[in-house]
């Protein structure tokens, strides 16, 4: 049943955010040279690499490490960069990944393939086994704040009371922390 609401609310978004993805496209494309989108390589359900696609808010050639792990992240963003992060608009192609089923609407989110302690803790604890989502229980409870100790006990409650009542309050408080913008580092 969620893997159908994913994939009906997916297309709907799609449809209904179409005019500000085009927008987006041309604001990456006439800020910085490079390709649009940025794909990242994920840790998805089970362990399985995937690429997921962001749009693009570093520069090209920026490390492929955990923004928390730059130093002076912030000379790595394009001119729209900060924007992007803090509107959460660079998530916006990972509609794409949760219509091929790669990703969720609610679920933990996709650690990088070089997350090591990340994708050992989740692993240990069972978390792995859930398809990553485009927001989770972490993300409304500090995001970018945490640490991965928490991030990770924080998705194993996610997998104990996962519901579908539990998901759309998860979704609600998204849309609010992103109206926000709380939690966002860079």
């Amino acid at each position: 049943m969620k893997r159908i609401f994913d994939f009906g609310l997916a297309l709907v978004a799609s449809a209904v955010l179409l005019l500000p993805i085009l927008i987006v496209v041309l604001m990456v494309k006439l800020s910085s040279r490079g390709p649009v989108l940025y794909w990242s390589d994920r840790i998805g359900r089970d362990n399985r690499i995937f690429a997921m696609p962001k749009f693009r808010s570093m520069v090209v050639d920026t490390p492929a490490v955990a923004t928390h792990l730059l130093r002076n992240a912030d000379s790595f963003l394009t001119p729209i960069g900060s924007l992007l992060r803090k509107s959460s608009l660079d998530e916006l192609p990972q509609l794409w990944s949760i219509l091929t089923g790669d990703m969720s609407f609610v679920g933990p989110r996709p650690a990088l393939f070089n997350q090591d302690d990340l994708i050992r803790l989740r692993t240990e604890q069972g978390v792995h086994h859930l398809r990553p989502g485009l927001t989770g229980w972490a993300q409304v409870n500090g995001r970018d704040e945490l640490p991965i100790p928490v991030k990770v006990g924080l998705d194993v409650v996610y997998m104990q009371k996962q519901s579908f009542a539990f998901d759309l309050k998860i979704l609600v408080l998204t849309f609010l922390k992103v109206i926000r913008r709380e939690g966002v580092s860079h």
